[in-house]
């Protein structure tokens, strides 16, 4: 008796234990076979929305801008530069950070240039460069347009002469380029050979008849294409070939002018009408209105330092105006 009522004890214990287990599998949770239950993390989870970017106005962004763009000090009147010791040096041995680079008299400056020769022993034959800082402002927010320009120097330096093409199928015009030394002269057929790498020259004028069926060159000759800007493009054949056989071409890039007006062997006078030519053309392509043209001007030689020197004495007696 006490056997048996062991017995039926632990089975219903067992039975318990099974309906336990039965109930958990129902009602409990995910069951896992392989792989021990882990806890779930609990990540933190933004209930609020992100904050908005902000974003500037381009008013504000124009107006830093404005706001940081320094205005040229008027140093006129003041006891000293900002930043030097004095206006000038007293003696000629001084450190030359601390003083404003001083600005010479054109025949002052190719004076100290041929000086510099003599003492450093270089040759007489180096070109003389000159290199002009242009204003290129207009009214409003115009601007001018960097350009191309030629110039029949007074005292040329170049020993060779330029290769000048010439379009035109005028027979009487063909025969008058010939007479005054153009090195091509040609309608269609100079195009093609153009175009096919056989010819090359220096400089290329058209009559006006011409331009339309030059309209293939454009790509290939770029700024060498005859232009109204530049007098590359005209009647009058034997004027254009005296230019461009023997002128002087200078271009602007950006707002800056780097060109060559002679070598340091050359007179004094010869070398400042050089530099005169030049700068007059160049101011020529603003109105004179707007002030002068050239904002700094600087000339040197091959083996020299560059000097400042005083461009606006070189117009002031014969300004030139071609937009008015």
């Amino acid at each position: 008796a006490l056997i048996s009522c062991m017995l039926r004890c632990l089975r219903e214990k067992s039975n318990f234990l099974a309906g336990c287990q039965r109930h958990l599998l129902v009602a409990g949770g995910p069951t896992y076979k392989s792989v021990s239950p882990v806890a779930l993390r609990h990540l933190p989870v933004r209930t609020y929305a992100a904050a908005k970017t902000f974003k500037k106005d381009k008013k504000d962004e124009k107006e830093k801008e404005e706001k940081r763009e320094r205005k040229p000090i008027d140093n006129t009147g003041r006891h000293k530069p900002y930043g030097l010791t004095a206006w000038a040096p007293v003696d000629d041995v001084y450190v030359t950070r601390f003083y404003p680079k001083p600005v010479y008299e054109t025949a002052v400056a190719v004076d100290m240039l041929k000086s510099f020769q003599t003492l450093d022993y270089t040759t007489m034959d180096q070109p003389v460069y000159i290199n002009l800082k242009l204003d290129m402002k207009l009214e409003k927010k115009k601007k001018v347009d960097p350009f191309v320009s030629t110039v029949h120097l007074p005292h040329p330096f170049k020993t060779e002469v330029n290769k000048v093409a010439v379009f035109t199928e005028n027979p009487d015009q063909v025969k008058v380029a010939q007479e005054n030394g153009a090195a091509f002269v040609g309608g269609a057929d100079l195009v093609q050979k153009i175009l096919d790498d056989e010819v090359d020259a220096d400089f290329y004028v058209a009559v006006p008849d011409m331009i339309s069926k030059l309209l293939p060159l454009k790509n290939k000759l770029r700024k060498k294409f005859p232009k109204n800007k530049r007098g590359s493009v005209g009647v009058d054949i034997p004027k254009m070939l005296e230019l461009f056989k023997t002128g002087h071409e200078y271009a602007v890039e950006k707002d800056a002018v780097i060109t060559r007006v002679g070598t340091l062997d050359m007179p004094k006078e010869q070398l400042i009408a050089n530099m005169q030519t030049v700068v007059e053309d160049v101011c020529s392509h603003r109105p004179a209105s707007f002030g002068h043209f050239v904002e700094r001007a600087i000339v040197s030689s091959q083996s020299s330092e560059a000097l400042l020197f005083k461009s606006e004495e070189l117009v002031l007696k014969t300004p030139t105006n071609k937009d008015a």
